[in-house]
């Protein structure tokens, strides 16, 4: 009965809508109860199968066809026609405008949305790492194999962070590679993947609005894209994409 409560907020916490501390409280407790953490990995599967069906259906030719005649039929009057052309072309480059970068900014939230999806299907996993292991040299080569590309690991040593293992994931059905760490009992996500694999660009600056109860962070280098996600501090996140980025020469 006591989990009632919590499971009544479940759809709002993974939505990232809750007050912080409440955000908090919430992490807390899903990370000891095995009852709602397999609520929360049941609704954040149910909520990805929703979101890949509505990418199913994709206007056909004729259907645009059809909307572009039905706008071409209709009557024009001469009274300020030259005006209002040239109104409506204004309009038109603002609306232009205003889709592309709202598609962008809809587009990098869409990622940040499904990546910060894997981070808690990941965190409420009874196996949240298949290659256990502290050691990078021991992570690193598990992925050979499994996934279409090589990618290296930070050397932690001097940090305060620790590497607890990896995975294998997908994103927008792209094999990619899951690195967990911790720094002061947070759990980090590092996502990479192939940046020609996924549909579209993403806006970089985005991060920062994106709202959501992780900290997040992403840069594209050497044809990969990387994700840094987390519910430490945005200090702990930059610094550890820092450690990323010194690796990549």
């Amino acid at each position: 009965m006591a989990c009632e409560s919590w499971r009544a907020k479940l759809d709002t916490y993974l939505d990232g809508e809750l007050p912080s501390d409440q955000m908090r409280a919430f992490d807390h407790h899903v990370r000891g109860c095995l009852a709602c953490s397999s609520a929360a990995l049941a609704l954040v599967r149910r909520k990805r199968s929703v979101h890949d069906a509505g990418k199913r259906f994709t206007p056909s030719p004729e259907f645009r066809s059809r909307i572009q005649k039905s706008i071409a039929a209709r009557p024009q009057r001469s009274v300020g026609f030259a005006w209002r052309t040239a109104s409506a072309a204004f309009a038109l480059v603002l609306v232009v405008g205003t889709v592309y970068f709202g598609t962008l900014r809809s587009r990098t939230d869409q990622a940040f949305g499904e990546v910060a999806d894997l981070h808690v299907e990941t965190l409420a996993s009874s196996s949240p790492v298949d290659v256990v292991s502290t050691d990078r040299h021991t992570v690193k080569p598990w992925f050979q194999g499994r996934i279409p590309f090589s990618f290296d690991l930070p050397e932690l040593q001097n940090s305060e962070f620790s590497l607890l293992g990896g995975r294998m994931t997908y994103l927008e059905q792209a094999p990619g590679a899951h690195l967990i760490y911790q720094v002061r009992k947070h759990d980090i996500s590092v996502f990479i993947f192939q940046e020609a694999s996924l549909r579209g660009r993403l806006d970089e600056n985005a991060s920062a609005t994106k709202k959501s109860s992780f900290s997040t962070e992403t840069w594209s280098r050497g044809g990969l894209r990387y994700f840094v996600i987390g519910d430490a501090s945005t200090g702990d996140i930059e610094n550890l994409a820092r450690l990323f980025k010194a690796t990549e020469g």
